[in-house]
Order: structure tokens, then sequence, then C-alpha cells
């Protein structure tokens, strides 16, 4: 059966730049300076204004996307290099398994690099927007999957446009990362008509990107599954499951600080994947003064003992995962208890923290904020592209889109992605502002 191959897989040519040259550098390979690129971009820094899982929180220590971006990929690299170091016969030459820690490292700083203000809620907001019935006028003459590109807006293809077209050389490469990296950071390779015909839950890529994902493909040696439809880089599953993990133990942290859950719901929980040393474990934590330092220390013995179980089930699996042929995700083939873990975490979170009442409150805003911005920015670009001009209110709106502002000569389509580029950057902060304004002058309060 036709298999990938690793010696294609950990491509370090960059995307974007000329074929064959290689930015070696003694010390540094290029994946990490594909981990500097990221970190270094504009649209990494504004994550720390966005929402993770509560939106807007007062709390300093509950986590933004910045944070969660950084553990992810903290917990990526551990994954990455111990796979590796059990792989290493099958690395290319002078590739150490650090490097290959370093590339997963890198795809999961970007993995939420794409998300709109307000986290999940405002990639909701944006397809509701699209699909009310008073909006429709705005997708005439757009063909049918431009239209589902709009109405089920996806943060990971916003994030794969992100890195290859618009953050640093615009429209020239984006941030020119490796192949192997771009690889590992596409979690879904395939477009919106994978959703439409019911193959698939999300998508990775809009119809303006295609062309980049077959490059990439193409490079990569990813096996083509269907028409458009590729099996994903090993590498994915690693991402996804460093995202699981802190996902699932920080939502929990993030839920005790906010006095949502009780450190006891949480030690209890956790507890099955450290039944081995238990008996040492809950000594130490005994000796903690406080309930949160206790939850430090039993969060990071947890990542560690789900870092080897998702290590070991992922060379378990290498056969079918260089084949595309493993089914689900690589957590779904680790022990039980790993399992159980995971899934029970998700379950406490989604009862207990995602239906906070303060939580609900600004996600509902949300829709009103992201509409009220769509309103006038996709007003603004479609009259520049119809009519050729703008009244001086939209030509105001377009002055504020910056070097996003489309000219008069190109498609609806095109203008339209240009517009969204700069509402799914807005910060959370920034996108409730403008749209404040935007709804009525509010003069700066006096006290």
């Amino acid at each position: 059966m036709e298999a990938m191959s690793w010696q294609q897989l950990l491509s370090p040519q960059r995307f974007g730049e000329p074929q064959g040259r290689l930015d070696l550098e003694l010390g540094r390979s290029p994946f990490h300076k594909d981990y500097d690129r990221i970190v270094f971009s504009s649209a990494f820094r504004r994550l720390d204004r966005k929402t993770q899982v509560h939106p807007l929180s007062e709390n300093d220590h509950v986590h933004t996307r910045l944070t969660h971006s950084l553990e992810v990929g903290c917990v990526g690299r551990s994954l990455g290099t111990r796979v590796a170091q059990a792989l290493v016969s099958s690395l290319p030459a002078g590739l150490e398994p650090g490097d290959v820690g370093a590339m997963v490292q890198a795809a999961c700083l970007a993995h939420d690099i794409g998300n709109p203000p307000f986290g999940h809620t405002g990639e909701d907001a944006i397809r509701h927007w699209f699909r009310a019935p008073e909006n429709q006028h705005f997708l005439h003459s757009l063909s049918a999957l431009e239209q589902a590109d709009l109405q089920t807006f996806e943060g990971n293809a916003q994030g794969f446009r992100l890195v290859t077209q618009v953050e640093a050389h615009r429209f020239d490469g984006g941030m020119r990362l490796t192949y192997g990296t771009l690889g590992a950071f596409l979690k879904y390779p395939w477009g919106v008509d994978q959703v439409q015909a019911g193959k698939a839950r999300k998508f990775g890529c809009y119809q303006a990107e295609l062309p980049l994902l077959r490059e990439i493909a193409d490079a990569l040696g990813m096996l083509e599954l269907s028409p458009g439809r590729w099996a994903r880089h090993p590498l994915v599953y690693l991402l996804e499951a460093a995202d699981d993990i802190c996902y699932g133990l920080i939502d929990l942290e993030d839920g005790i600080e906010m006095g949502l859950l009780r450190y006891d719901e949480v030690e209890q929980l956790l507890q099955p994947v450290l039944a081995e040393h238990w008996s040492a474990l809950l000594a130490e934590l005994q000796r903690a003064d406080n309930d949160r330092r206790r939850l430090q220390m039993l969060r990071g013995q947890a990542m560690e003992a789900l870092v080897m179980a998702v290590s070991q089930a992922f060379v378990q699996q290498e056969t079918a995962i260089l084949q595309g042929q493993l089914q689900g995700d690589i957590i779904d083939y680790c022990p039980p208890a790993v399992q159980q873990v995971v899934s029970g975490a998700k379950q406490l979170a989604r009862e207990r923290i995602f239906r906070d009442g303060r939580k609900l409150a600004v996600e509902i805003g949300s829709y009103s904020t992201l509409g009220t911005l769509l309103e006038a920015f996709l007003s603004a670009v479609r009259e520049r592209v119809l009519e050729g001009q703008a009244t001086f209110r939209n030509h105001r709106v377009l002055e504020l889109m910056g070097r996003s502002a489309p000219q008069a000569d190109w498609s609806l389509y095109q203008a339209y992605m240009r517009a969204i580029d700069f509402i799914a950057g807005m910060t959370d902060n920034y996108a409730a502002d403008i749209a404040r304004q935007f709804s009525g002058y509010q003069p700066p309060s006096r006290f």
C-alpha cells in the first residue's frame, strides 16, 4: 500500500522561496527559525488579547489564546522530540529529534493564529451573519463554494491564509515557513466542499488558497485520498494531542481560578493516569501550602503521563498514519485511563465552565459586535468593487483597513476576504471598541 515518507514529510525547504535554497545555520535549524518567525509576528502577539475560553477576563491567571498557544507548543515539542527519538532511523540525514520537536512546536504556536475575536463564538457569529436572510444580498455574484467559505467561516482556514498569504510577505509567501511546518499545521488539508459533501466537519483551506494547499501537499508527498482531499501530515496528530491535553487540563485550572470548580474534583479526575506513583505524589501534594500550587504539581505530572502515552501510541500506529488510514485521533489509541481523563476533562468543562453566566453574556454580545463590523466593512468593500468608488462614510471605513482595503478592479470574493482578514485579526477589545464607535460616538467618561 502506498505510504508517505518521513524523508519528504520533514522538508526544510521554505514555501514562497526559490527551490534549492536552504537557510541552514549552525545551532539553529529551519524549524527553529519557523518558531521565531511566528513568535515575532504581530498576528501571534495579538493572541494575548483574544479569548481562549473566558472572554475579556479580568483575572490575570486565566489563559488567553497566547498563553494557551505557548503551552500547546511546549507539549507539542515534547511529543515531537519523543516520537522522533523512537523513529530516529527514519529521519532524513542531518535532522535531529530536537528539530522535529521544534517543527511540531512551531506548528502548535500557530494552530489558533487564525481565530477571530471572541474565539469559537466569534467563528459562529461570522457564519451566522453570512447565513442570515437579511444579508444574502452580500453573496450575490459569488460562486457556490465562495459563498460556502463565508457561511462556514473557519478559523483553521483563516490561519492557513494568514501564515501563507497575509502576514510578513503579503501575498508573496506570507511567513515563508518550511513545507514541513506548514504540513504539521494543516489539521484539515481540504476545502469547504468536503464539509458540504458530509465528509468532514471542518476544513482548512479557502478557495483562494487551494493552489497553495496543493503545492504544499505535493512538496511533502501527502497522499491525495480523493480529489481535493489529502491525508493529514503525521505530525498533525501530535499537534491535536498537544491541544487536547492543554485544553482539557488548562480549562480545569481556569475553572478553579474562577471559582467554577473545586480542586478535589480535578484531583479525582486526574488520579487514574497517575495511579502507579500516586502514593509518592500525594505526599508531595500535601506539602504544598495552597490549592494553586497543588494543582500546578498535579497538572505537571498528569501532562507528563499523557505525553508518554501519546508518544507510544503514535509509534505503534506509525504504519497506519503514513498510509493515511488512521481513523480518529491519536488519543483514541491510548490506554483507557488516558482517554477517560481527556474526555472527562472536556465533559466537566462543558458542564461547569462553558455555561458560566458571565461567559455566556459576553459571547451573546459578540454576535452584535461582529455583526456591526461585518455590515460596515463589507458594505464599504462591496461599494468600492461594484461601483468603483465609495461614499464619504465608506471611504473612511476603507481607510481604517489600511493596506487591506480592496482596489476597484478586484473580484468581490477577493475584496470580502481582505475585509475578513482585517476583522478576524482584531483583538476582543479592539473589535468591541470599534463596534461601539460605529454605533455612535461615545466620549470618554469623566469619572
